[in-house]
């Protein structure tokens, strides 16, 4: 639970606190003066309103912007994140993991867009050089969290405040040399395009924008004392005060109809919408906008605003966050995990069991604004739509995709696109809580009305859908960054939509299409829909989530025969490929010859991909410290079982229902202390995690969503692998676009009239980052489905071995 007001206490099991250096002190510790800026200052910073406050700009349009234009977006940009993290008092607020442990501390995302600059226009060919290579690697990365329970973070040591705010300078001075200099800019220049190297730039500028959304979410999950509210940024919604909102300190409820509106729900007649961005739209748009779906939506009703705090006080009050009945099991869990009882940013005011609040914004602590939107995640959204339809006896959930664009007023022009025409500014005189118009949520009768009879269908705050997030129909990766979406594409990620307060340029437009796990907060909310119909939400599951193939219970079983069946379970017939048998085992001692051959280092050892973990304990054999990687929880679940008891049964399927059941056990003779198991993303491992004796990777990298972000882990200055170490690289090349989208396939495909080969691209890229190949094999493997079906595949494998 958030703990608010939290005073620090000096302990020696925090190791994150070697971070505290005394670091400008002088600057941290009090209102930021000149020396803080980067770029330029507030006062002189395009976007300043009247008394020094900064809003955001409108989206630049690619067809007409000026080079002045694009300038004045980026300074805009770069001085509203400055700006907020002038918000943070001290050094120990750069460096505090969050009180969930599940993200890095702030100074990453203080470094992260501005290395991201550099990547992604040294990636387009707009810059020759990096400006610094240890910190290009170390800042290029975030983490998305796997579960809410991951607590294995944060315990390195990071770049001082003052080594990334001169990088900073840097940084900036590099992007405006770019702006400045290209000819792409010129007066007259044709539309700027997903094909323009310039195209780099602007994503640049929006995933710039992205953080500081997502940095100002970590920022309100800080204890009070860390922060301050700086002079610059926008203040809260006229309607906040600190005695004056709300229930009167001696009620014990909020008044319906009279502190926050009544609950109203609008008939919507059945309609078609059109989802996807028009390929030749002038603005940035990120992969997963584009490509097109025409559907049919089923009449509904909605509410014509989003649930407001006061009636989120109901499910509260009524006991809501104490029933079981009203979560789904991963929300129930997620709830039990965190204690809660209420809503994170919800500040008791009263005696346990009172139900007085105040309310947490992103700087202080108010009186609770009953009529502003309720800020929950996905788990509390659907947990309050389930005691909302027992209650009423109605059939209560949230909004699709579809039905929230049945809501929207339509987008047919450019001049529709109040993105492109308007700065936060604008939005407030419109009525939209939009790109930094206020500071804070606003009342959620406040905004403006669509022609549906809605309102905040954008702005205030984004609202939690049915849908999981998905790709439209025709829509591609881009090269610059094919793994933005597609890793999301997993069932695990809901989508939202309508941007908040603090979304700006592109996150504030019609086009925006967002994501985010469903115990994540992201100031988000959301609305209720009543139907009997499904609403044609999109969830992905088997076939449609690549990662959820490998939850599946079977696929489970037949990977333990996999990794620890006797050879005749996995191949019983006598004329079958018994060579193939026991790969995992087979690709682990591979390996360790090549460690003794090749004289690498035998302290620690990685298995990326390790499914239920074989080759994780035989690593074990040589290797003092061996870390399993899986994507998939039920395979983490059988290795983490495997290491405590040392044995598990697993069921050999043999027809239908008919097979028998059998124990994996663990050879005595490894140290299963050795070993540990964790859920992780391999496109997005832990910053942390570097200079490994070894990393195996088996049959693994045609099932990534982009295998080259995994393969840029391997080398560099914060490499996977260190000097010496080797990478054993098993892979049948079976690409598929279950798993990897075309665009980002290694090969397989032609090009230019010229076929491209994985096996040649991989020695291409690990050359160029220092490795040179030792050994080259052909690896068979069979796996067994039934008693009657079987998988024989032949793997490349190569021991690449790092000299640089």
């Amino acid at each position: 639970m958030l703990i608010q007001n939290a005073k620090t206490v000096l302990t020696q099991d925090e190791p994150w606190r070697a971070n505290l250096r005394g670091d400008m002190d002088a600057v941290l510790n009090k209102a930021r003066e000149a020396t803080w800026w980067t770029g330029k200052i507030p006062a002189e910073c395009p976007g300043r309103e009247g008394e020094g406050i900064l809003t955001s700009l409108p989206l630049p349009n690619l067809a007409t912007c000026t080079r002045q234009e694009v300038q004045d977006y980026f300074d805009n940009g770069w001085t509203l994140t400055e700006t907020l993290f002038a918000g943070l008092r001290g050094e120990e607020a750069f460096f505090r993991p969050p009180y969930h442990g599940l993200r890095h501390p702030m100074i990453f995302y203080f470094c992260h867009p501005v290395a991201f600059y550099i990547n992604k226009l040294r990636v387009a060919g707009l810059i020759a050089q990096p400006l610094n290579p240890y910190f290009e690697k170390l800042f290029e990365v975030g983490v998305d969290e796997m579960r809410w329970d991951d607590m294995s973070k944060n315990e390195m040591l990071w770049p001082s405040v003052s080594e990334v705010h001169a990088y900073r300078c840097a940084v900036h001075a590099a992007v405006s040399g770019v702006i400045a200099t290209h000819p792409g800019l010129a007066a007259g220049h044709p539309p700027i395009t997903a094909n323009d190297p310039l195209w780099a730039l602007f994503m640049g500028f929006e995933h710039e924008r992205i953080h500081i959304e997502t940095s100002a979410v970590l920022i309100h999950e800080l204890p009070l004392d860390l922060v301050q509210r700086p002079a610059a940024w926008p203040a809260l919604h006229p309607s906040a005060t600190t005695g004056k909102v709300g229930a009167s300190a001696t009620a014990l409820r909020p008044r319906p109809g009279v502190d926050y509106p009544l609950p109203e729900l609008r008939d919507v007649a059945a309609t078609r919408v059109t989802l996807g961005k028009p390929q030749d739209w002038p603005s940035y748009g990120w992969d997963n906008e584009y490509g097109s779906r025409s559907v049919r939506v089923e009449a509904f009703r909605a509410g014509t605003r989003l649930v407001s705090n006061g009636e989120f006080h109901e499910f509260v009050a009524a006991g809501g966050y104490r029933e079981e009945r009203y979560w789904s099991a991963a929300g129930w869990a997620w709830r039990r995990y965190r204690n809660l009882k209420w809503p994170t940013f919800w500040v008791p005011n009263g005696p346990e069991g009172s139900h007085l609040y105040k309310l947490r914004t992103l700087f202080e602590v108010i009186d609770m604004p009953w009529n502003w939107p309720a800020e929950v995640n996905g788990h509390e959204a659907r947990a309050y739509c389930s005691w909302k339809s027992e209650r009423e006896g109605k059939s209560y959930r949230l909004p699709t995709e579809n039905e929230h664009h049945a809501l929207r007023n339509p987008v047919h022009d450019v001049v529709d696109d109040l993105a492109l025409q308007c700065d936060g500014a604008a939005f407030r005189n419109r009525g939209i809580n939009l790109n930094l118009a206020y500071g804070s949520s606003s009342p959620v009768d406040a905004g403006c009305v669509t022609a549906a009879g809605f309102q905040d269908v954008f702005g205030n705050l984004w609202q939690w859908l049915e849908d999981d997030f998905n790709p439209l129909p025709g829509s591609e990766v881009h090269p610059y960054y094919d793994d933005f979406s597609s890793p999301c594409y997993d069932g695990q990620h809901q989508m939202i939509l309508g941007g908040s307060w603090v979304s700006t340029g592109e996150e504030a437009g019609p086009w925006a299409r967002f994501h985010f796990r469903s115990h994540f907060f992201q100031h988000a909310g959301f609305r209720l829909v009543e139907a009997s119909h499904d609403g044609g939400a999109v969830h992905l599951d088997g076939a449609d989530a690549a990662h959820q193939v490998y939850e599946d219970r079977q696929m489970a079983n037949d990977y333990m025969l996999l990794h620890y069946g006797a050879k005749a379970d996995q191949m019983p017939h006598a004329f079958g490929p018994q060579e193939a048998t026991e790969f995992p085992l087979r690709c682990a001692r591979w390996l360790l010859e090549g460690a003794r051959e090749f004289c690498a280092g035998t302290e620690r050892a990685i298995d990326i991909g390790c499914a239920v973990g074989r080759a994780t304990f035989e690593l074990a054999r040589g290797y003092r410290e061996v870390t399993g990687v899986d994507l998939s929880a039920a395979f983490i679940e059988a290795g983490q079982a495997l290491k405590r008891d040392g044995r598990l049964d697993y069921f050999r399927k043999d027809e239908g229902d008919l097979g028998a059941t059998l124990t994996a056990a663990i050879d005595p003779a490894i140290d299963r202390r050795r070993v540990t198991f964790r859920q992780a993303d391999a496109c997005s491992l832990p910053a942390e995690w570097v200079d490994f004796d070894a990393v195996l990777m088996a049959n693994l990298l045609c099932r990534l969503p982009s295998p080259k972000s995994l393969l840029g882990r391997l080398g560099g200055p914060r490499g996977l692998v260190r000097v010496g170490g080797l990478v054993a690289l098993f892979s049948p090349y079976s690409w598929l676009e279950q798993f990897t989208p075309h665009g980002a396939w290694l090969g397989g495909y032609v090009k230019d009239g010229k076929e491209i080969r994985s096996a040649e691209v991989l020695r291409e890229f690990l050359q160029n980052e220092g490795f040179v190949l030792r050994r080259e094999d052909e690896v068979p493997l069979v796996i067994r489905e039934h008693q009657r079906k079987y998988q024989y595949i032949v793997t490349h494998a190569m021991l690449w071995q790092r000299e640089a």
